[in-house]
Protein backbone atom coordinates (compact mmCIF):
# COMPACT_ATOMS: atom_id res chain seq x y z
CA UNK A 1 0.00 0.00 0.00
CA UNK A 2 1.31 3.45 -0.91
CA UNK A 3 1.91 6.00 1.82
CA UNK A 4 -0.92 8.12 0.38
CA UNK A 5 -3.43 5.26 0.61
CA UNK A 6 -2.19 4.22 4.04
CA UNK A 7 -2.58 7.72 5.47
CA UNK A 8 -6.01 8.22 3.92
CA UNK A 9 -7.19 4.98 5.51
CA UNK A 10 -5.60 5.77 8.90
CA UNK A 11 -7.33 9.15 9.07
CA UNK A 12 -10.72 7.98 7.81
CA UNK A 13 -12.40 8.18 11.27
CA UNK A 14 -11.69 11.92 11.41
CA UNK A 15 -12.79 13.04 7.95
CA UNK A 16 -15.59 15.10 9.54
CA UNK A 17 -13.18 17.09 11.73
CA UNK A 18 -13.24 20.84 10.95
CA UNK A 19 -9.43 21.17 10.75
CA UNK A 20 -6.39 18.94 10.56
CA UNK A 21 -3.40 20.71 12.09
CA UNK A 22 0.03 19.29 11.30
CA UNK A 23 2.75 19.70 13.92
CA UNK A 24 5.37 20.94 11.46
CA UNK A 25 8.95 21.15 12.72
CA UNK A 26 10.43 21.31 9.22
CA UNK A 27 12.25 18.01 9.77
CA UNK A 28 12.01 14.92 7.59
CA UNK A 29 9.08 13.21 9.28
CA UNK A 30 6.69 16.17 9.49
CA UNK A 31 7.69 17.33 5.99
CA UNK A 32 6.66 13.98 4.54
CA UNK A 33 3.40 14.01 6.52
CA UNK A 34 2.51 17.51 5.34
CA UNK A 35 3.42 16.72 1.73
CA UNK A 36 1.29 13.56 1.63
CA UNK A 37 -1.70 15.40 3.12
CA UNK A 38 -1.36 18.25 0.64
CA UNK A 39 -1.31 15.75 -2.22
CA UNK A 40 -4.33 13.90 -0.84
CA UNK A 41 -6.27 17.15 -0.51
CA UNK A 42 -5.92 17.67 -4.25
CA UNK A 43 -7.79 14.42 -4.95
CA UNK A 44 -10.11 14.01 -1.96
CA UNK A 45 -12.47 16.14 0.07
CA UNK A 46 -10.61 16.56 3.36
CA UNK A 47 -10.90 18.90 6.34
CA UNK A 48 -8.98 22.17 6.16
CA UNK A 49 -5.25 21.43 6.51
CA UNK A 50 -3.09 23.88 8.43
CA UNK A 51 0.47 23.67 9.74
CA UNK A 52 1.70 24.71 13.18
CA UNK A 53 5.38 25.38 13.88
CA UNK A 54 6.48 25.81 17.51
CA UNK A 55 9.65 27.85 17.89
CA UNK A 56 11.53 27.13 21.13
CA UNK A 57 14.34 29.61 20.53
CA UNK A 58 16.83 27.22 22.14
CA UNK A 59 19.36 27.23 19.28
CA UNK A 60 20.56 30.00 16.98
CA UNK A 61 20.06 27.83 13.91
CA UNK A 62 16.41 27.33 14.86
CA UNK A 63 15.75 31.01 14.15
CA UNK A 64 15.88 30.12 10.45
CA UNK A 65 13.36 27.28 10.67
CA UNK A 66 10.15 29.38 10.66
CA UNK A 67 11.27 30.91 7.36
CA UNK A 68 12.00 27.47 5.93
CA UNK A 69 8.62 26.16 7.12
CA UNK A 70 6.85 29.14 5.60
CA UNK A 71 8.50 28.51 2.23
CA UNK A 72 7.46 24.83 2.29
CA UNK A 73 3.88 25.71 3.24
CA UNK A 74 3.68 28.43 0.57
CA UNK A 75 4.76 25.89 -2.03
CA UNK A 76 2.07 23.46 -0.89
CA UNK A 77 -0.61 26.10 -0.50
CA UNK A 78 -1.08 25.33 3.22
CA UNK A 79 -1.48 28.10 5.85
CA UNK A 80 1.21 28.15 8.55
CA UNK A 81 0.91 29.33 12.13
CA UNK A 82 4.16 30.02 14.02
CA UNK A 83 3.97 29.98 17.81
CA UNK A 84 6.89 30.99 20.03
CA UNK A 85 7.24 29.38 23.45
CA UNK A 86 9.51 29.81 26.44
CA UNK A 87 11.16 26.63 27.72
CA UNK A 88 11.32 26.72 31.51
CA UNK A 89 14.83 25.69 32.64
CA UNK A 90 15.48 23.00 35.21
CA UNK A 91 15.44 19.20 35.11
CA UNK A 92 15.32 17.56 31.70
CA UNK A 93 15.63 20.00 28.81
CA UNK A 94 13.97 17.45 26.52
CA UNK A 95 10.96 17.16 28.82
CA UNK A 96 10.67 20.91 29.33
CA UNK A 97 10.74 21.53 25.57
CA UNK A 98 8.16 18.78 24.99
CA UNK A 99 5.83 20.21 27.64
CA UNK A 100 6.13 23.70 26.16
CA UNK A 101 5.48 22.34 22.67
CA UNK A 102 2.40 20.34 23.60
CA UNK A 103 1.09 23.22 25.67
CA UNK A 104 1.21 25.36 22.53
CA UNK A 105 -0.50 22.63 20.52
CA UNK A 106 -3.30 22.30 23.07
CA UNK A 107 -3.85 26.05 23.10
CA UNK A 108 -4.23 26.13 19.31
CA UNK A 109 -6.78 23.35 18.88
CA UNK A 110 -10.43 24.29 18.55
CA UNK A 111 -13.29 21.95 19.46
CA UNK A 112 -13.20 18.79 17.39
CA UNK A 113 -9.98 19.71 15.61
CA UNK A 114 -7.09 17.29 15.10
CA UNK A 115 -3.38 17.67 15.69
CA UNK A 116 -1.41 15.26 13.51
CA UNK A 117 2.13 14.44 14.60
CA UNK A 118 4.67 12.47 12.57
CA UNK A 119 6.10 10.00 15.08
CA UNK A 120 6.79 6.71 13.30
CA UNK A 121 7.50 3.08 14.13
CA UNK A 122 11.18 3.68 14.92
CA UNK A 123 10.18 6.44 17.37
CA UNK A 124 7.77 4.04 19.04
CA UNK A 125 10.46 1.37 19.41
CA UNK A 126 12.88 3.89 20.93
CA UNK A 127 10.19 4.97 23.39
CA UNK A 128 9.57 1.38 24.47
CA UNK A 129 13.29 0.77 25.05
CA UNK A 130 13.79 4.09 26.81
CA UNK A 131 10.93 3.43 29.21
CA UNK A 132 11.94 -0.16 29.76
CA UNK A 133 15.38 1.02 30.90
CA UNK A 134 13.65 3.36 33.35
CA UNK A 135 11.61 0.51 34.83
CA UNK A 136 8.23 1.55 33.44
CA UNK A 137 5.12 -0.53 34.02
CA UNK A 138 2.44 -1.63 31.57
CA UNK A 139 1.15 1.89 30.93
CA UNK A 140 4.63 3.24 30.24
CA UNK A 141 5.58 0.33 27.96
CA UNK A 142 2.45 0.96 25.89
CA UNK A 143 4.54 3.94 24.73
CA UNK A 144 2.86 6.56 22.54
CA UNK A 145 -0.89 6.09 22.01
CA UNK A 146 -2.24 6.37 18.48
CA UNK A 147 -4.68 8.99 19.66
CA UNK A 148 -5.62 10.89 22.78
CA UNK A 149 -7.45 14.03 23.80
CA UNK A 150 -5.53 17.31 23.62
CA UNK A 151 -7.06 20.63 24.60
CA UNK A 152 -10.46 20.88 22.92
CA UNK A 153 -9.50 18.42 20.20
CA UNK A 154 -7.50 15.22 19.71
CA UNK A 155 -3.91 14.31 18.98
CA UNK A 156 -3.47 11.58 16.34
CA UNK A 157 -0.27 9.80 15.31
CA UNK A 158 -1.13 8.25 11.93
CA UNK A 159 2.41 7.06 11.05
CA UNK A 160 3.14 4.74 13.98
CA UNK A 161 3.05 1.72 11.63
CA UNK A 162 5.40 3.36 9.10
CA UNK A 163 9.17 3.00 9.34
CA UNK A 164 11.63 5.87 9.09
CA UNK A 165 13.13 4.13 6.03
CA UNK A 166 9.77 4.38 4.25
CA UNK A 167 9.58 8.10 5.05
CA UNK A 168 13.13 8.62 3.76
CA UNK A 169 12.28 6.79 0.54
CA UNK A 170 9.18 8.94 0.00
CA UNK A 171 11.22 12.11 0.62
CA UNK A 172 13.86 11.07 -1.93
CA UNK A 173 11.29 10.08 -4.55
CA UNK A 174 9.57 13.46 -4.22
CA UNK A 175 12.74 15.57 -3.90
CA UNK A 176 11.65 17.00 -0.56
CA UNK A 177 13.83 19.42 1.40
CA UNK A 178 13.92 19.47 5.19
CA UNK A 179 15.97 20.85 8.08
CA UNK A 180 18.24 18.81 10.35
CA UNK A 181 18.22 19.59 14.06
CA UNK A 182 21.87 19.71 15.24
CA UNK A 183 20.81 18.61 18.70
CA UNK A 184 19.89 15.21 17.22
CA UNK A 185 23.63 14.50 16.99
CA UNK A 186 24.17 15.18 20.70
CA UNK A 187 24.55 11.76 22.30
CA UNK A 188 24.29 13.38 25.71
CA UNK A 189 20.53 13.19 25.23
CA UNK A 190 19.31 9.71 26.13
CA UNK A 191 16.96 9.38 23.17
CA UNK A 192 19.72 10.33 20.73
CA UNK A 193 22.08 7.78 22.30
CA UNK A 194 19.49 5.05 21.88
CA UNK A 195 18.74 6.11 18.30
CA UNK A 196 22.36 6.47 17.14
CA UNK A 197 24.21 3.87 19.18
CA UNK A 198 21.91 1.25 20.65
CA UNK A 199 19.19 0.68 18.04
CA UNK A 200 21.59 0.09 15.10
CA UNK A 201 23.47 -2.49 17.18
CA UNK A 202 20.24 -4.27 18.11
CA UNK A 203 19.09 -4.31 14.49
CA UNK A 204 22.37 -5.89 13.38
CA UNK A 205 21.61 -8.87 15.60
CA UNK A 206 17.81 -8.77 15.34
CA UNK A 207 16.75 -7.11 12.06
CA UNK A 208 13.10 -7.05 13.17
CA UNK A 209 13.86 -5.40 16.53
CA UNK A 210 12.07 -2.15 15.69
CA UNK A 211 8.93 -3.91 14.47
CA UNK A 212 8.95 -6.28 17.44
CA UNK A 213 9.25 -3.47 19.98
CA UNK A 214 6.46 -1.51 18.32
CA UNK A 215 4.30 -4.64 18.32
CA UNK A 216 5.06 -5.16 22.02
CA UNK A 217 3.83 -1.61 22.65
CA UNK A 218 0.51 -2.54 21.01
CA UNK A 219 0.24 -5.60 23.27
CA UNK A 220 0.94 -3.43 26.32
CA UNK A 221 -1.68 -0.89 25.24
CA UNK A 222 -4.25 -3.69 25.05
CA UNK A 223 -3.18 -5.01 28.46
CA UNK A 224 -3.48 -1.51 29.91
CA UNK A 225 -7.00 -1.21 28.52
CA UNK A 226 -7.95 -4.39 30.39
CA UNK A 227 -6.35 -3.07 33.59
CA UNK A 228 -8.29 0.18 33.22
CA UNK A 229 -11.54 -1.74 32.81
CA UNK A 230 -10.75 -3.74 35.95
CA UNK A 231 -9.99 -0.51 37.83
CA UNK A 232 -13.32 0.98 36.76
CA UNK A 233 -15.14 -2.05 38.16
CA UNK A 234 -13.16 -1.97 41.42
CA UNK A 235 -13.84 1.73 41.92
CA UNK A 236 -17.64 1.46 41.69
CA UNK A 237 -18.04 0.61 45.37
CA UNK A 238 -15.25 2.97 46.43
CA UNK A 239 -16.98 5.90 44.71
CA UNK A 240 -20.03 5.71 47.00
CA UNK A 241 -21.42 9.09 48.10
CA UNK A 242 -19.55 10.72 50.96
CA UNK A 243 -22.24 13.09 52.22
CA UNK A 244 -19.88 15.99 51.53
CA UNK A 245 -20.35 16.38 47.77
CA UNK A 246 -20.50 20.15 48.24
CA UNK A 247 -16.76 20.09 48.91
CA UNK A 248 -16.13 19.16 45.25
CA UNK A 249 -13.13 17.05 46.28
CA UNK A 250 -12.42 13.56 44.88
CA UNK A 251 -12.58 10.86 47.53
CA UNK A 252 -12.80 7.08 47.89
CA UNK A 253 -14.22 4.77 50.54
CA UNK A 254 -11.45 2.91 52.34
CA UNK A 255 -13.43 -0.29 53.14
CA UNK A 256 -13.89 -0.91 49.40
CA UNK A 257 -10.17 -0.37 48.78
CA UNK A 258 -9.16 -2.62 51.68
CA UNK A 259 -11.30 -5.41 50.22
CA UNK A 260 -9.07 -5.55 47.14
CA UNK A 261 -5.80 -7.46 46.81
CA UNK A 262 -2.74 -5.18 47.02
CA UNK A 263 -2.14 -5.41 43.27
CA UNK A 264 -5.75 -4.55 42.38
CA UNK A 265 -5.75 -1.75 44.97
CA UNK A 266 -2.69 -0.15 43.40
CA UNK A 267 -4.17 -0.59 39.93
CA UNK A 268 -7.42 1.08 40.97
CA UNK A 269 -5.59 3.98 42.60
CA UNK A 270 -3.29 4.46 39.60
CA UNK A 271 -6.36 4.79 37.41
CA UNK A 272 -8.11 7.15 39.87
CA UNK A 273 -5.05 9.34 40.35
CA UNK A 274 -4.24 9.60 36.62
CA UNK A 275 -6.25 12.82 36.16
CA UNK A 276 -5.10 14.29 39.48
CA UNK A 277 -1.34 13.84 39.72
CA UNK A 278 1.71 12.10 38.30
CA UNK A 279 1.79 8.35 38.79
CA UNK A 280 3.68 7.37 41.97
CA UNK A 281 6.84 5.33 41.46
CA UNK A 282 7.18 1.98 43.14
CA UNK A 283 9.07 3.29 46.17
CA UNK A 284 6.41 5.93 46.76
CA UNK A 285 3.58 3.46 47.37
CA UNK A 286 4.63 3.22 51.03
CA UNK A 287 2.49 6.33 51.54
CA UNK A 288 -0.61 4.28 50.72
CA UNK A 289 0.29 1.75 53.41
CA UNK A 290 0.43 4.60 55.95
CA UNK A 291 -3.03 5.77 54.92
CA UNK A 292 -4.50 2.30 55.28
CA UNK A 293 -2.77 1.23 58.48
CA UNK A 294 -2.84 4.40 60.58
CA UNK A 295 -4.98 4.51 63.73
CA UNK A 296 -8.57 5.74 63.27
CA UNK A 297 -7.86 9.05 65.04
CA UNK A 298 -4.66 9.72 63.04
CA UNK A 299 -4.47 12.09 60.06
CA UNK A 300 -1.88 10.47 57.75
CA UNK A 301 -0.90 12.25 54.54
CA UNK A 302 0.45 10.89 51.26
CA UNK A 303 2.27 13.68 49.46
CA UNK A 304 2.19 13.54 45.64
CA UNK A 305 2.85 15.98 42.81
CA UNK A 306 0.40 18.88 42.96
CA UNK A 307 -1.35 17.85 46.15
CA UNK A 308 -1.78 15.09 48.68
CA UNK A 309 -4.10 12.35 49.87
CA UNK A 310 -5.49 12.63 53.39
CA UNK A 311 -7.59 10.21 55.36
CA UNK A 312 -10.64 11.19 57.35
CA UNK A 313 -12.74 8.49 58.95
CA UNK A 314 -13.32 5.73 56.42
CA UNK A 315 -12.47 7.83 53.35
CA UNK A 316 -9.36 9.05 51.57
CA UNK A 317 -9.51 12.50 49.96
CA UNK A 318 -7.48 14.20 47.24
CA UNK A 319 -6.48 17.75 48.24
CA UNK A 320 -4.85 19.88 45.51
CA UNK A 321 -2.13 22.32 46.56
CA UNK A 322 -4.55 25.24 46.26
CA UNK A 323 -6.78 23.72 48.90
CA UNK A 324 -3.85 23.28 51.27
CA UNK A 325 -2.98 27.00 51.19
CA UNK A 326 -4.09 28.84 54.36
CA UNK A 327 -7.17 31.06 54.34
CA UNK A 328 -7.28 33.67 57.08
CA UNK A 329 -8.84 36.79 55.54
CA UNK A 330 -12.21 37.82 57.00
CA UNK A 331 -14.73 39.43 54.64
CA UNK A 332 -17.67 41.75 55.31
CA UNK A 333 -20.94 40.80 53.64
CA UNK A 334 -22.49 44.09 52.69
CA UNK A 335 -25.42 42.76 50.64
CA UNK A 336 -26.66 39.34 51.82
CA UNK A 337 -29.05 39.16 48.84
CA UNK A 338 -26.03 38.75 46.55
CA UNK A 339 -23.61 35.82 46.64
CA UNK A 340 -20.27 36.60 48.24
CA UNK A 341 -16.94 35.72 46.61
CA UNK A 342 -14.36 34.67 49.20
CA UNK A 343 -10.69 35.32 48.37
CA UNK A 344 -9.27 31.94 47.37
CA UNK A 345 -12.17 30.06 48.94
CA UNK A 346 -15.17 29.82 46.62
CA UNK A 347 -18.49 31.63 47.09
CA UNK A 348 -21.29 31.86 49.66
CA UNK A 349 -25.05 32.28 49.46
CA UNK A 350 -27.59 32.99 52.20
CA UNK A 351 -31.15 31.69 52.43
CA UNK A 352 -33.84 32.24 55.02
CA UNK A 353 -34.10 34.89 57.72
CA UNK A 354 -31.11 37.24 57.89
CA UNK A 355 -30.82 39.22 61.13
CA UNK A 356 -30.13 42.94 61.07
CA UNK A 357 -26.58 43.93 61.86
CA UNK A 358 -23.05 43.80 60.49
CA UNK A 359 -22.38 40.48 58.73
CA UNK A 360 -18.86 39.16 58.49
CA UNK A 361 -17.35 35.88 57.28
CA UNK A 362 -14.49 34.60 59.44
CA UNK A 363 -12.49 31.40 59.86
CA UNK A 364 -11.80 29.22 62.87
CA UNK A 365 -9.41 30.42 65.52
CA UNK A 366 -10.41 27.87 68.16
CA UNK A 367 -12.87 28.07 71.05
CA UNK A 368 -15.86 29.20 68.93
CA UNK A 369 -19.28 28.76 70.51
CA UNK A 370 -22.68 28.85 68.79
CA UNK A 371 -26.28 28.83 69.97
CA UNK A 372 -28.26 25.88 68.59
CA UNK A 373 -32.06 26.13 68.81
CA UNK A 374 -33.37 23.77 71.51
CA UNK A 375 -29.86 22.71 72.55
CA UNK A 376 -28.39 25.88 74.03
CA UNK A 377 -24.79 26.97 73.58
CA UNK A 378 -22.52 24.40 71.96
CA UNK A 379 -18.80 24.23 71.26
CA UNK A 380 -18.22 24.45 67.49
CA UNK A 381 -15.53 21.78 67.54
CA UNK A 382 -17.95 19.30 69.12
CA UNK A 383 -20.67 20.15 66.61
CA UNK A 384 -18.28 19.57 63.71
CA UNK A 385 -17.16 16.27 65.23
CA UNK A 386 -20.78 15.12 65.53
CA UNK A 387 -21.42 16.08 61.89
CA UNK A 388 -18.31 14.16 60.76
CA UNK A 389 -16.81 17.17 58.98
CA UNK A 390 -13.30 16.12 57.87
CA UNK A 391 -10.55 17.90 59.83
CA UNK A 392 -8.87 19.29 56.70
CA UNK A 393 -12.09 21.14 55.82
CA UNK A 394 -12.39 23.00 59.08
CA UNK A 395 -9.61 25.54 58.51
CA UNK A 396 -11.39 26.65 55.33
CA UNK A 397 -14.95 26.39 56.61
CA UNK A 398 -16.65 29.81 56.37
CA UNK A 399 -18.28 31.02 59.59
CA UNK A 400 -20.93 33.76 59.42
CA UNK A 401 -21.07 36.28 62.26
CA UNK A 402 -23.64 38.94 62.97
CA UNK A 403 -21.71 41.32 65.15
CA UNK A 404 -19.91 38.98 67.54
CA UNK A 405 -22.47 36.17 67.36
CA UNK A 406 -21.80 33.09 65.24
CA UNK A 407 -25.09 32.54 63.38
CA UNK A 408 -24.27 30.07 60.57
CA UNK A 409 -21.63 27.53 59.59
CA UNK A 410 -21.14 26.48 55.98
CA UNK A 411 -22.09 22.85 55.40
CA UNK A 412 -24.22 22.56 58.55
CA UNK A 413 -28.02 22.84 58.77
CA UNK A 414 -29.46 26.16 60.04
CA UNK A 415 -28.98 26.55 63.78
CA UNK A 416 -32.69 27.28 64.20
CA UNK A 417 -35.71 28.89 62.56
CA UNK A 418 -34.42 32.33 63.47
CA UNK A 419 -31.08 31.69 61.72
CA UNK A 420 -30.22 31.66 58.00
CA UNK A 421 -28.81 28.75 55.99
CA UNK A 422 -25.28 29.30 54.68
CA UNK A 423 -24.50 27.57 51.37
CA UNK A 424 -20.85 27.26 50.37
CA UNK A 425 -19.64 26.55 46.85
CA UNK A 426 -16.17 25.34 47.79
CA UNK A 427 -13.19 26.32 45.60
CA UNK A 428 -12.40 24.17 42.58
CA UNK A 429 -8.61 24.29 42.14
Amino acid sequence: MSLDSFLLSALAPWRSSPTWWVAFSGGLDSTVLLHVLARLAERHELPAIRALHVHHGMQLVADNWPTHCQAICDGLGIPLEVTRVQVVPGGSVERAAREARYGAFAGQLGRGELLLTAQHRDDQAETVLFRLLRGAGVRGLAAMPRERSLGLGRLVRPLLDVSRAELEEYARDNALVWVEDPSNQNHGYSRNFLRREVMPLLQQRWPQATSSMARAASHMAEAQQLLDELAQQDLIAANAASGFEWLRLPCLALPALRALTPARRRNALRYWLADLTLAPDEDHWAGLVSLLDAKPDATPRWRLAGGELQRSGDRVWWLPDGWLAPVVESVEWLDPDVSLALPGNGTLQLAGRVPAGKLQVRYRQGGEVLRVSGRGRRNLKRVLNEAGVPPFVRVRLPLLYCGDELIAVAGLPPLGEEYPALYWCAPDF
